[in-house]
């Protein structure tokens, strides 16, 4: 039962990631946040494979951030 739990949970992180994705990819921000932004999500990305939970934190983070218009400093 709980490898169920893990599937979705892998699911709902893959699914938020993709919408993340979007969200970036279609903000009117310089250039150099936009790929400050790709790279975290890159990182959210790299961290789902070795612990989904931890990624998903990191993405709830980060949706947040962008909710309340808060971007890295571009290069």
């Amino acid at each position: 039962m709980e490898r169920d739990g893990q599937l979705e949970l892998y699911q709902l992180v893959a699914d938020r990631l993709k919408e993340a994705h979007t969200r970036v990819r279609t903000l009117q921000v310089p250039e150099g946040v936009r790929m400050a932004l790709s790279r975290k999500l890159l990182v959210v990305t790299a961290a789902a494979k070795h612990d989904v939970a931890d990624a998903a934190r990191r993405l709830d983070r980060l949706m947040k951030d962008l909710d309340e218009g808060r971007f890295p400093e571009g290069d």
